[in-house]
This record gives C-alpha cells, structure tokens and sequence, in this order.
C-alpha cells in the first residue's frame, strides 16, 4: 500500500491577515452598505422615478431598483425620468455600482491569486534568506528550542520551522516564523527552507531514526552548518555523530538527571533551571576574551569564567593553559541574565 505523502512545496511565511469570519464579514457589510445607500438615493428622489405597474414607488421599490442596478441586471421596470434622478444616477448610483463590481471581482481575483502570491513571496523569500536557523519539528522540543533562540537575541525572520503536522505549521505562522510543511528528511522539503545557506540547524523529531535520516540529508545540503540533534536513546548518540551532528543532547538522559537533582537538591535544580533559561537571573554565554587594563586578554568583569574553548578543545577553569587566553579563544561564562 503507497505511503501517504505530505505536500513538499508548501511554505507559508508570517502575515499579518484578518480572521475569514471577519474579512468576509466586512465585504458583506461593505456591499449590503453600498445597496442601502443606493435605495435611499431612489427613495429620496421617487417622483422622478416611474414604475410599469403605475404605482407609486416605495422603498421596497427603492431597494429593489438598487439590487438589480448595482447588479447591472437592470430589468428596466423601474427607472429614471426626471432630470434630476438622471444626475443623482450619474453622479451617485453609477459610482456605488462600479464600487459593487470592484468588491465582487476583488474577491475572486484575490481568492484565485493567494496561491501564486504565496508562491511569488517563497520564491523571493529563497533568494534573499541565508545565515538563518532551521528548526525540523515543532512539537513541545522545537517550540522551547525556538523560544531559546529568540532569547538569545535571534530575531523571528531568521528562523524556519520544518513540521509534517499542519496544525504546528499553522502555530508557527501564527508565532510570526516562517514555516514549511513536510516531512524534513526529504531533501525537496530541506530545499524549500533553504537549509543550503543555513548557519545552524535544530533537530527534534520524535523518533531517532526520523533524527538520523534528517541529520544525513541535513550535512548533504550543507556541509558547514552547525547541527544540533536531539536523542532520546544513548546508544543511537555514535550514529547521529557519524550522521553529521556537530553536537547531540541526550533529552532523555538529561531530564533523568534534573529528576534526581530535584529529589535531594531541589535549590540546585531552581539554579540550573535558570542558566538554561536565557534571560532570567542566570544565564551560560560564549563570550570573546576583552582587552583589560593591563593590556591582558580575560574575561568580562561582570560574569564568572567556567570554560575555555580553544581549537576545538575544552580547558576547564584552573587549566595551565587558560592563564593566558589566547585572541581566538572563545569564553564559556555564567552572568546575569540580559533582560
């Protein structure tokens, strides 16, 4: 039996826009107002109006003269023979019907053009984005890692969710992101959210194997971007390392520890909670080496030093070799939360 297949080119970027019921609501009281104008027009000036019936005209007679005129239906039964109602028809009706198409062909054309606009603006979208984050999957791992990146200063056009899920792409929009609707380990799905041209790319799927093959398709379309991937097996951690990931967060083993923590020292925990919370109390940083008085390079006055990353090796606080920091080091730092 064929696989169900999710739609690849669908990506739908922020916008503002009002609710259906509310849009649709506003033409139709834009219209209904048109026609109301038009028969109180008729109404005022009826005896310059006359009937086939011979009767007098009312504004029933009024409103359906309207109907039928802003329709451009125009059964004739009714109509102008003064010079005067022949003015007010020039001069008022003509422009409230020419309003009435312009509202009804408006409509359609907008209804028939959403998609190619769409399209229009992805295509264009594409060509101009680069240096953004990718996001593959936006379940309740993807929305805190999102919610991180924003707290680190990353601004909402530069980051692009990837879900198979229309209900998470739809959240995602509505959260002001940019989102692609389809499954991330195709590569016409990873295209669509031009991860070619990505600085980093967040993985957290809900299988590891779904984790693997998004890594693998992820590293071929972009050899030098950061990936980060979430795992929920220990033993599948080699595979994704093999795979491309340039780091791999072992979320099961990870939420098993803060568990343990918070049975005997649940204060500890209250602090960890913090530094993985950007711009609360506490906070974890990479910082460069500043310039102090002494003409020493070291570390910003105002945070506390836990780490060296030099050349890709990891100096803990009170190595030999962080006495003196070196221009390309970069600091790992706690500090006070940048509200």
């Amino acid at each position: 039996m064929p696989s169900k297949r999710v739609p690849v080119n669908l990506i739908t970027l922020p916008v503002r826009r009002l609710p259906p019921v509310q849009a649709v609501g506003r033409r139709i009281a834009f219209a209904v107002g048109l026609l109301a104008f038009t028969a109180v027009v008729v109404y005022i000036g009826r005896d310059g109006y006359t009937d086939t019936s011979g009767g007098p005209i009312g504004f029933l007679d009024a409103l359906y003269y309207a109907s039928v005129t802003v329709t451009t239906t125009g059964y004739g039964d009714i109509s102008a023979v003064t010079g005067t109602t022949r003015l007010a028809a020039l001069l008022l009706i003509t422009p409230a019907r020419i309003l009435f198409l312009i509202l009804v062909v408006g409509t359609t054309v907008e209804v028939l053009t959403e998609r190619s606009r769409q399209v229009f603006l992805a295509q264009r979208w594409r060509r101009q984005v680069k240096d953004h984050q990718v996001i593959c999957g936006y379940g309740s791992t993807g929305q805190a890692a999102t919610k991180a990146v924003l707290a680190q200063g990353a601004d909402l056009s530069t980051i692009v969710v990837v879900d198979s899920v229309p209900a998470m792409v739809e959240q995602a929009t509505e959260n002001g992101l940019t989102a692609v609707l389809g499954d991330a380990s195709r590569v016409a799905v990873l295209r669509q959210a031009a991860v070619g041209s990505a600085a980093s790319i967040i993985v957290t799927p809900n299988r590891d194997d779904t984790a693997v093959l998004v890594t693998l398709t992820a590293r071929e379309l972009n050899p030098d971007a950061h990936i980060v991937v979430a795992v929920r097996e220990k033993e599948n951690i080699h595979l994704l390392r093999q795979s491309g990931a340039d780091a791999v967060i072992d979320s099961s083993a990870a939420v098993g520890r803060l568990l343990g923590l918070a049975t005997h020292t649940p204060s500890a925990l209250q602090v960890i909670d913090d530094l993985l919370e950007a711009g609360t109390s506490l906070e974890l940083a990479e910082v460069e080496p500043i310039t102090g008085d002494d003409g020493r390079l070291t570390g910003p006055p105002d945070a506390s030093l836990i780490e060296v990353l030099r050349n890709g090796d990891r100096l803990p606080v009170g190595h030999p070799d962080t006495m003196v920091l070196e221009p390309t080091d970069r600091l790992v730092v706690v500090r006070v939360g940048l509200r």
